[in-house]
């Protein structure tokens, strides 16, 4: 199991440049984070190599943030500024050496068809995942729960995979988050397995508070081995809110990395 520290919840004691250093001390090899974008490339790539870390993923542009966008791949009349968006992020992930970007679905206006959402995030997905071939990347789709993110359209395992067979694309892939699936599906092991075909990253954190793995109604210890006898060998994102500061609740990591050592 190689596990990457996610920046923009993890550390966050410190100001973002600052985290990789911390996450560095504390036994990561690996980061991801939400989004890049207010920071220059250079900037980033000169944290991860200072630390020798490797980048292993982030987002495409989210539409605006604070206004509740998550994504623009779903929302009529955007085409275009979703384009921009996929060339800035493979601009970004060629100067940080990062291979997988995940793709928002977003949350679609009211009065538009759940089809018609379907259909305009599809093609979307297309341009996107074509983009990324050329540029040797891959691009992933990750199912969130509708309770964190209500309305959010892509919010199950069976839809992702629906979604990347009608695209077609073979760099089109599974950002499988263990959190959001046992909130939406649950049945995580028989998940993994039936989805191992597809899965290009992983992510994790405690259920039901996105706290730590070590506590919750999800045994990691069990999934990280049901992983590996999947013969899964990507990066497991650590995307969880910690309980207090960063490092005092990192012994399940240091018990977990221990046994992957073994």
């Amino acid at each position: 199991m190689r596990f990457a520290a996610n920046l923009s919840m993890m550390f966050t004691e410190r100001p973002f440049l600052e985290r990789f250093g911390a996450a560095a001390a504390a036994g990561f090899d690996a980061v991801e984070f939400l989004f890049p974008y207010d920071v220059p490339a250079e900037r980033i790539k000169a944290a991860l190599d200072a630390h020798g870390l490797t980048q292993a993923l982030f987002n495409l542009p989210p539409g605006d943030w604070a206004a509740g966008e998550r994504g623009t791949a779903s929302l009529p009349g955007r085409e275009d500024e979703f384009r921009e968006g996929v060339a800035t992020a493979i601009a970004y992930a060629k100067v940080l050496d990062n291979r997988l970007l995940h793709c928002m679905a977003g949350i679609p206006p009211d009065g538009l068809e759940r089809d018609a959402a379907l259909a305009l995030y599809t093609d979307n997905l297309r341009h996107a995942a074509a983009a990324c071939a050329e540029a040797g990347l891959t691009l992933l789709v990750e199912p969130i729960n509708n309770r964190d993110m209500p309305g959010y359209l892509m919010n199950s395992t069976a839809l992702a995979r629906r979604v990347i067979e009608a695209v077609g694309a073979p760099n089109l892939k599974l950002q499988f988050d263990l959190y959001h699936c046992q909130i939406s599906e649950g049945d995580l092991a028989t998940r993994i397995r039936a989805n191992a075909d597809l899965t290009a990253h992983v992510q994790i954190a405690g259920v039901p508070d996105r706290q730590e793995p070590d506590r919750g109604e999800v045994h990691y210890p069990y999934l990280f081995e049901v992983l590996a006898s999947t013969g899964y060998r990507g990066f497991i994102g650590c995307e969880y809110r910690p309980r207090a500061r960063t490092e005092d609740g990192l012994g399940w990591f240091h018990t977990a990395s221990k046994q992957a050592a073994r």
